[in-house]
């Protein structure tokens, strides 16, 4: 057997193995299906916190616009 020959043979069963492990990769997705939460309890929980970091970032928005005024009115006011 040649060198070239025994190449050729590592790169088929090489090919052959990685045909095998995405087959298997397949399978094992099948299997499991998707993970869905119980009951619909993440996704309420994480809406919750979705509305509560917005509106957080609503009231930093609506103190930092009334701290502008405030300046403002403080420098011509001097």
């Amino acid at each position: 057997m040649g060198m070239k020959d025994k190449a050729g043979k590592t790169q088929g069963q090489t090919k052959q193995k990685m045909r095998e492990g995405q087959q298997h990769g397949r399978q094992q997705g099948q299997q499991h299906g998707p993970q869905t939460p119980q009951r619909g309890q993440q996704p309420q929980q994480a809406q919750q916190h979705g509305q509560q970091t917005r509106e957080r970032g609503r009231q930093t928005m609506d103190d930092t616009e009334q701290e502008m005024q405030d300046r403002f009115s403080q420098d011509y006011d001097a």
